[in-house]
């Protein structure tokens, strides 16, 4: 601790006493946290719950513990410094914070929370003193009661301070895990917008009954369980209706009041995770889409893509789709088949099907010996003629394959004789060649480069 120095104490709470302090050797700022009981053991202080969650995560969102000192048995903490709380700024404001403020505060504070809940822990003491602010960032604090979601029940029912207490804590269920936190940040959030606590209670049977006065008392169908454990404590709910949120937080948009009465619900599984809490149209104004990714999105909505990429395009939107991304819109192939099925399989299938589609190309490439012969025998496919001047690769093929057809069968039935060939010839014939066909029959055969240019011409 020498490295140190103390400036000023800035807060003191059942496990320990916060400092503000400077490190000599960088002039850093930092917070240290000295705790109140005695450690006589390296091992005993690496037990911490604190210590052990802290040391696991690295988020924005969440305090840093840069360091764990341990000196004459007192044990210190070193976190980076933050300027304020959620409490301070609240008891020191005269007017009420603004939708754009507290979206951007609970929308980081759910990102740690998200974070958190994913690393297997949660907080179970979510409060505004817990909550640190420098500059507009928010960062989560304080884990001395932070807990494993997959550690075994039962776990204590003496958890968080009491307004931001969720109703299954406060009926002693030792059987919650990470929709505490949610209930706690419904609360926070209320009293953000209003600089008034939701839940003020002075003990934990007027803190139900605060909850009844605000979401209603608990039935069969909203909270079966809650009465259960209520029947256990021998404890009767007031029996109170529920009372318009929007009575209670005026001037604040739908979508928020809608958030806080599904993150204050009486049954812990029907409040939302904080992942799907960050998909709440609340937050919807807080993921932003660059200036320049919006005008390009309007081009390509706009402008339709041209019939020679439109192939290539198509078979990307194919490729997109088969990833596993779900669209409303489904991409269309276009084929010379149009009664053709639009694939939506896995990647591999859909591979397996493009290569599907080439493999004739590749057999036609080679032919063999009754295609040079004009044969009758249909084949499976036949080639596009290899015309650079199409305007499309798929417009022209049925076209093209039928010219192509037609030129082989008139080709096929032409006979090499001398006849035949000095009345579609002018120019003498080339100097003949004696040879035998198949049969063993002798003819003369003229070159086989001049034959097909007539033809063609």
């Amino acid at each position: 601790m020498d490295r140190y120095k103390l400036i000023k104490e800035v807060g003191d709470g059942t496990f320990g006493s916060v400092w503000r302090a400077i490190n000599k050797q960088s002039g850093e700022i930092v917070a240290i946290k000295k705790m109140k009981r005695k450690y006589y053991s390296w091992e005993e202080c690496m037990n911490l719950r604190e210590v052990k969650s802290l040391r696991r995560m690295n988020h924005a969102n969440i305090v840093k513990l840069k360091e764990v000192i341990r000196e004459n048995d007192i044990l210190y903490f070193i976190f980076e410094y933050m300027d304020h709380s959620l409490y301070q700024l609240m008891k020191n404001r005269s007017k009420v914070f603004s939708d754009t403020e507290v979206r951007n505060w609970c929308f980081q504070i759910f990102q740690g929370l998200a974070y958190m809940h994913q690393r297997g822990y949660f907080h179970r003491d979510m409060k505004p003193e817990n909550i640190l602010v420098t500059k507009g960032v928010i960062k989560v604090a304080d884990f001395g009661l932070a807990r494993e979601i997959s550690s075994c029940p039962p776990f204590t029912d003496y958890v968080s301070t009491r307004w931001y207490r969720a109703p299954e804590v406060l009926l002693q269920s030792s059987l919650y895990d990470s929709a505490v936190d949610m209930w706690a940040m419904g609360a926070i959030m209320a009293e953000l917008l209003t600089l008034q606590p939701l839940f003020p209670g002075s003990s934990e049977p007027d803190e139900i009954h605060k909850i009844c006065s605000v979401i209603g008392s608990p039935d069969e169908k909203s909270w079966s369980e809650g009465l259960l454990l209520a029947n256990t404590m021998k404890f009767e709910f007031p029996q109170l209706t529920k009372v318009p949120l929007s009575s209670l937080i005026p001037s604040v948009s739908e979508d928020a009041i809608d958030l806080i009465s599904s993150l204050c619900s009486w049954d812990p599984r029907k409040r939302p995770t904080a992942s799907e809490t960050l998909q709440h149209p609340f937050f919807k104004p807080c993921y932003y889409i660059p200036p320049s990714l919006r005008a390009r999105q309007s081009i390509v909505s706009k402008t339709p893509p041209s019939s020679a990429i439109k192939g290539s395009l198509e078979l990307k939107n194919s490729r997109r789709y088969s990833a596993g991304v779900m669209s409303l819109t489904k991409p269309s192939i276009n084929s010379t088949k149009t009664n053709e099925p639009t694939r939506t399989g896995v990647q591999r299938k859909l591979t397996n099907d493009y290569q599907a589609k080439e493999s004739p190309l590749k057999k036609v490439e080679n032919p063999t010996k009754s295609e040079k012969k004009g044969a009758a025998t249909p084949t499976p496919y036949k080639p596009p003629v290899r015309n650079r001047n199409t305007v499309g690769p798929v417009a022209n093929t049925g076209r093209n394959n039928r010219r192509v057809a037609d030129a082989t069968d008139k080709l096929s039935q032409i006979s090499l004789t001398r006849g035949s060939q000095s009345m579609k010839m002018k120019q003498p014939p080339p100097p003949s060649m004696k040879a035998g066909d198949w049969h063993g029959r002798p003819y003369e055969a003229s070159p086989v480069r001049g034959f097909p240019k007539r033809v063609n011409g």
